[in-house]
């Protein structure tokens, strides 16, 4: 897509009767509003955004203040090609400059502060490991080829430790695959492939994250703070305390209409009527339902309801009205197999832990990215954060963060299940790990607080599924109702992400409002062949390809051979 689609589109008749009912309050509701009034046109006052919590923004949250602690679940990584996401935080503005945008900040600190990580592993308690290239075999590096090769259809629901030799798993690749993505290894190969598929261009830097971008603060504060202010500038309803129960759907002659929407308005119910010349969009399926958190003396307790459950419930009633409103059972049926646990930890006056991570990786808070310790039993990573990484955290406050994908282990130095630890459990855990033991009781005096949070549905994105278990972001049929978010289907792009989402929204609105505009393809680095070449020279540990010196010879003096 070029500039030449790059369009106003034409108001649309009858739109400033139209109204948008957007359950959920995420990011992908937050960019539908924006696209509905921005590209549709539509009043911001017809909007209706009905969250069930007192704060939007989903799973990109962030709180807590410096007596307290601050806790954020986790972050979603960025990269320079997630188009939709850098369409949409082009137009809304900065919240430190009103004349500049989101996005104009975020690349100006992304090319003064750019993420080069020199320590991505580490074991033996903080001795840095290798990290120098992907540790792959040729016998690998022909297994991922093959993984490109073959059709999603063809794979089905095959996951990753039956598409893969064993030995493949415990090669450096899949260290900074898994904790880059937080991927399991019963996790769906499918997804497996759209990654490298999709972010191709990056396999040459991943061993250092290069590419990878950060915000200014936590993504709560960077993102999801200037959207929804700028949304409530522009009239939009922030319906909390609202929750979407249930939404009566006529399915006959064909087609699919939202008649009902049932909520539960802080506990009474309530039903808003619609018609097919309104907009309802949902978010079926969500990473974050039921978190639970504990602190520095309670470890957080996962949450198995199986009743009560928001959106993941919402969307089991409406599967159960049509095949084309997907399998939800898929995704959120196995949490032991979706779950897993981070925790965030405030310092205050600290001048032992930000110090020595800085001295053992080389990296100011913000540049290195994630660091993975290889021999934790709970596959445990951390990232120090640029500091501050929330708007109200003082000077002498740092913030560090964490998690484990195997929360179920025992822990190496304490001796209980990840999930079963404290937040000081936790914290004595890590510094052991770093190479930190014996200083634990001093790190302790300077800890405010470290807030663990168990997710149920973390990964559930990631589950083995087969065409269908995800409905279409416009279900076929489909007169005024959409799907939005990490469970809807958007072909060839990557769940887990923020740009996954954010597209979704622009596919929903553009296509229930028949806008004229085009959404912005997914990028094409797999069909560049000097990504292609990149990649393969990477995973064959930068050795000289067979074809090289032929078609240095053939190619000679040409414009292929600059090209190339």
């Amino acid at each position: 897509m070029g500039t030449y689609q790059r369009i106003n589109p034409l108001v649309k008749k009858g739109i400033a009767s139209k109204k948008a009912y957007l359950a959920g309050g995420g990011i992908a509701s937050l960019s539908a509003a924006a696209f509905l009034i921005r590209d549709g046109h539509m009043p911001g006052r017809n909007i209706h955004i009905l969250e069930q919590s007192a704060v939007y923004g989903g799973s990109m949250d962030g709180a807590g203040n410096a007596k307290d602690g601050y806790s954020a679940r986790g972050g979603r990584e960025i990269e320079e090609h997630f188009e939709c996401f850098m369409e949409l935080f082009g137009f809304i503005p900065s919240l430190a400059n009103p004349d500049r945008t989101v996005l104009d900040e975020f690349r100006e600190l992304n090319l003064a502060e750019p993420i080069e990580s020199h320590c991505r592993l580490v074991e033996n308690a903080g001795q840095k490991a290798d990290f120098s290239s992907l540790g792959l075999s040729t016998a690998h590096a022909l297994q991922l080829g093959r993984l490109v090769m073959v059709t999603e259809e063809r794979l089905g629901a095959v996951t990753v430790e039956q598409f893969f030799e064993p030995d493949f798993l415990e090669t450096n690749f899949w260290y900074f695959w898994r904790s880059m993505f937080a991927f399991e290894n019963w996790h769906s190969v499918v997804e497996v492939k759209r990654y490298m598929e999709r972010f191709m261009h990056l396999i040459s830097g991943m061993n250092q994250l290069k590419g990878i971008l950060h915000t200014e603060y936590n993504q709560f504060d960077s993102l999801i703070l200037p959207l929804v202010k700028w949304l409530e500038r522009e009239g939009v309803h922030f319906d909390k305390g609202h929750q979407v129960v249930d939404l009566d759907v006529d399915c006959s002659g064909g087609e699919k209409t939202v008649t009902a929407i049932h909520v539960l308005v802080n506990g009474a119910p309530r039903t808003l009527a619609t018609s097919r010349n309104d907009l309802v969009m949902v978010t079926n399926g969500s990473m974050t339902e039921n978190s639970t958190l504990g602190d520095m003396d309670r470890p957080a307790v996962l949450n198995r309801s199986v009743t009560e459950r928001g959106c993941w419930s919402l969307w089991e009633k409406l599967a159960a009205r049509s095949p084309d409103f997907g399998h939800p059972e898929v995704f959120c049926g196995d949490i032991d197999k979706t779950k897993w646990l981070s925790f965030t930890m405030t310092f205050t006056g600290d001048d032992i832990v930000f110090p020595y991570l800085l001295e053992l990786t080389g990296d100011l808070p913000g540049m290195g990215g994630v660091v993975t310790i290889k021999d934790s039993n709970w596959m445990m990573s951390w990232t120090a954060p640029k500091q501050p990484h929330f708007i109200n955290q003082p000077d002498n406050v740092k913030v560090l963060w964490a998690y484990g994908l195997f929360p179920d282990a025992e822990g190496n130095y304490i001796k209980k299940k990840m999930s079963d630890c404290t937040g000081r459990e936790l914290l004595e855990e890590l510094c052991c790990h770093i190479g930190l033991k014996d200083r634990i009781p001093e790190i302790l005096e300077h800890t405010t607080n470290v807030i663990p949070c168990m997710m149920p549905y973390i990964t559930a994105q990631f589950m083995p599924r087969v065409a269908g278990d995800r409905p279409q972001v416009v279900p076929q049929g489909s007169t005024n109702l959409a799907f939005l978010g990490q469970f809807a289907e958007v072909p060839d792009d990557c769940v887990f992400t923020v740009e996954y989402s954010v597209r979704s929204a622009m596919m929903a609105v553009y296509s229930l409002l028949a806008l004229e505009k085009e959404v912005i393809p997914v990028h094409p680095s797999k069909y560049d062949v000097r990504v292609l070449l990149t990649a393969v020279r990477t995973c064959l540990g930068n050795k000289p390809l067979p074809l090289d010196r032929t078609l240095g010879q053939l190619l000679s003096g040409t414009v292929i051979s600059q090209l190339l």
